[in-house]
C-alpha cells in the first residue's frame, strides 16, 4: 500500500478533521481595524527618531568638545571641518540642538499610534508640515556641505537619511491617519 493511501485510510478511519471555530465577531472587527492601517508606522518612526535623538545628542556634544569626534578627517569626508564650520551655528543656536528638538517633536506627533488614528486635522496636517520643514533643513544643511565647505560629516548624513526616511513613511501614509480616514469614509 501506497504512503498516500495509508494516509488517507488513516483520515477515514479516524473521521474528519475538527472544525477550528471561527473567533467572535467583535474581535475580528477590532483585529481588521488595528490591521487596516499600517502599524509597523509608529515603530518604525519611533525607532528612527530614537536614533535620530542618539546621533544628535553626540554631535552636539562633538560641537563643544570637539576632541570627542569619532569620524575620518580626510578631504572629502571631514566631519571636524562641518561641525566647526560656520554653518553650524544658525542664529547662534548650535545646528544639532535643532535636530534634537526635531526628532523629540516628531517622537511625540508620530510613536504613539493614538496620534496616527486622531481625527485631528491640526495634527494630521501638523506632521506633513513638520517632514516637509525638516527635509527642508536637510536640503539647505546638504547645500551647505556641498557647495560651501566642500566636506561631508557621516554623522550629518545619518540625520538626513533619517529625515528623509521619516519624510516618505509620514507622506505616504497619509491615508493610514485618523483624520484622512474620517475626512473619505464611505
Amino acid at each position: 500500500m501506497s504512503p498516500q493511501k495509508a494516509s488517507q485510510g488513516a483520515r477515514k478511519a479516524t473521521g474528519p478533521a475538527p472544525r477550528i471555530q471561527a473567533p467572535p465577531p467583535a474581535l475580528t472587527r477590532r483585529l481588521a481595524d488595528s490591521l487596516r492601517g499600517r502599524p509597523w508606522r509608529p515603530i518604525v518612526l519611533g525607532a528612527i527618531c530614537l536614533a535620530g535623538i542618539g546621533i544628535s545628542i553626540y554631535l552636539l556634544i562633538v560641537h563643544y568638545e570637539p576632541n570627542l569626534l569619532i569620524c575620518h578627517t580626510g578631504s572629502v569626508v571631514n566631519c571636524e571641518k562641518v561641525l566647526t564650520s560656520p554653518s553650524s551655528v544658525i542664529l547662534g543656536i548650535p545646528v544639532p540642538i535643532f535636530g534634537v528638538l526635531y526628532f523629540i517633536a516628531m517622537a511625540a506627533v508620530c510613536i504613539p499610534s493614538a496620534a496616527w488614528r486622531s481625527e485631528a486635522p491640526w495634527l494630521a496636517w501638523g506632521r506633513i508640515a513638520a517632514v516637509v520643514v525638516g527635509m527642508g533643513m536637510v536640503i539647505w544643511l546638504v547645500g551647505q556641505e556641498a557647495l560651501v565647505l566642500h566636506a561631508i560629516c557621516l554623522w550629518c548624513t545619518g540625520v538626513h537619511i533619517l529625515t528623509f526616511i521619516m519624510f516618505l513613511i509620514v507622506i505616504t501614509g497619509w491615508e493610514d491617519t485618523g483624520y484622512a480616514q474620517a475626512r473619505w469614509a464611505d
